[in-house]
């Protein structure tokens, strides 16, 4: 069995439970940011800039830093990029901008990602407004989630001149950023102050307000000029073994939740913690549990290290705080009674390539066993929306294995009103924030060009304009 742990003494518990939770990488001192902008070569045709999603000028920005000029070098990052302070801390920079980096090849990249939140830590804590909303052109758009993909897309509008309103059906705003992300990698406040930029500009956030229940598709499709749905993925799937519904099996966005909106002395870890999935959603769970104080996390994978979705830094840095991972291991039931008592699995090989290309796992006949846990974290994907593609059908929405399906180069469906981005349409590529962020903003110049007839303000009308819903 193809096992990793590293039975050392776990440095983070050196430090109390507050302690344990604070952002992973400490924030760059303004010598410390200057030196590293000067190592920056500011290349033309820049691969790091091909290489963010978003196309923020890394090399101006950068440049802006080592001259002292940080209210500019923070424009520059949220004229491309409106959630700015949230990407500088969660992108995989590692498999982006960084990873990109020319330097890359004889030296260390430059830390883009760090030298971006000293930039967005200063607009934030001088409270600096770079943007306002545009002059009213009486059109008005609905959005549908507050994550990531529906801020962005919500900010560009208002700076066009758009009535915008996002519905959110949590109480809090913010989506995978607010709740999903680990709070050692992204604190709640940070989210919320993003959120609270977008409100500055004129967009009107509703929380609480589940679409489909309290306010139906038709009624926005008939009111606003546009929708646009950003409401990302559900929570974890079942894993349809017997036991499942035994306490102390936990939703791992559920876990990762808590993290975010409770105080941490009260919330449960058990001593011995299995985390199914071995996706960067299990890789957070089983590092949360560590930091909580549970003496072993288990990662049970039912394929081999090769076909893990979790990124390679991800799964080092895991490894780094004490979690062991279980390959090609498949649970077929959570054993206990009344209570968690262990995690029964089968030994697996891994047999011919799926359409995804990974091969397929195959069990292993006679090779069960029982891993005793007192606590079972399911991170196994996300629930697409069916109830959510089941109503747009209505409208000639089309759809793909549960994911909407929308024209790349505008993210508008089949219906002509209805516009769409984030995980809702990721049915091919790699879901994160920062292309959540670009699908909002070419959502946004799309909803633009189709309504008011040019694709920025400074472009004259080329269509004709069409007419606001009375």
């Amino acid at each position: 069995m193809a096992e990793h742990y590293k039975p050392v003494k776990y440095k983070a518990w050196e430090l109390n439970l507050e302690e344990r939770f604070q952002e992973y990488h400490p924030p760059l001192s303004e010598r410390e940011a200057v030196l590293e902008a000067n190592r920056c070569l500011y290349c033309h045709d820049a691969p790091c800039m091909v290489a963010c999603p978003t196309h923020i000028d890394i090399p101006t920005f950068i440049k802006k830093i080592s001259t002292g000029n940080v209210k500019g070098s923070a424009k520059t990052i949220l004229e491309a990029n409106l959630l700015g302070a949230t990407c500088s801390r969660v992108c995989p920079v590692e498999e982006l901008c960084e990873g990109a980096c020319v330097m890359k090849h004889d030296h260390k990249p430059i830390m883009i990602g760090r030298l971006q939140r000293y930039a967005m830590d200063y607009a934030a804590e001088k409270n600096i407004k770079f943007f306002q909303a545009g002059k009213a052109n009486g059109y008005k758009v609905a959005v549908i989630g507050s994550g990531p993909a529906g801020l962005s897309c919500a900010g560009e509008l208002a700076k066009l001149g758009f009535d915008v309103t996002c519905f959110e059906k949590k109480e809090m705003a913010g989506g995978l950023s607010t709740y999903g992300i680990v709070v050692f990698r992204e604190p709640v406040e940070v989210s919320l102050a993003e959120v609270k930029r977008i409100e500055d500009l004129g967009v009107k956030v509703k929380t609480g307000v589940n679409v489909g229940v309290d306010i139906k598709f038709e009624d926005l499709i008939e009111q606003y000029d546009a929708v646009f749905i950003g409401m990302g993925m559900g929570n974890v799937p079942d894993l349809s073994i017997p036991g499942e519904d035994i306490p102390g099996v936990l939703d791992g966005l559920d876990f990762i939740e808590e993290t975010k909106v409770k105080k941490l002395a009260d919330i449960k870890a058990g001593s011995r913690v299995c985390v199914i999935g071995a996706g960067n959603t299990g890789i957070d769970c089983a590092t949360i549990a560590r930091r909580l104080g549970s003496e072993r996390v288990t990662i049970v994978y039912r394929r081999s290290e090769a076909e893990m979705t979790a990124y390679h830094f991800e799964y080092q840095f895991a490894l780094g705080e004490g979690v062991s991972f279980m390959f090609l291991t498949q649970p077929v039931e959570v054993v206990g009674n009344g209570k968690v008592e262990g995690l029964k699995c089968i030994r697996m090989d891994l047999g011919a390539p799926d359409k995804s290309g990974r091969r397929v796992p195959e069990p292993v006949k006679g090779s069960e066993f029982v891993m005793p846990c007192d606590m079972v974290i399911k991170a196994i994907g996300q629930k697409k929306h069916k109830n959510v593609v089941d109503a747009l059908a209505k409208f000639g929405v089309k759809s793909e294995n549960g994911y909407v399906l929308v024209d790349s180069e505008t993210c508008r469906s089949a219906h002509p009103k209805i516009f769409a981005g984030g995980d809702c349409i990721r049915n091919k590529g790699e879901a994160s924030t920062v292309a959540a962020v670009q699908d909002g903003k070419i959502a946004a110049a799309a909803i633009y060009k189709q309504l008011v007839g040019a694709t920025s303000p400074n472009e004259k009308h080329i269509e004709p304009v069409l007419s606001p819903v009375k």
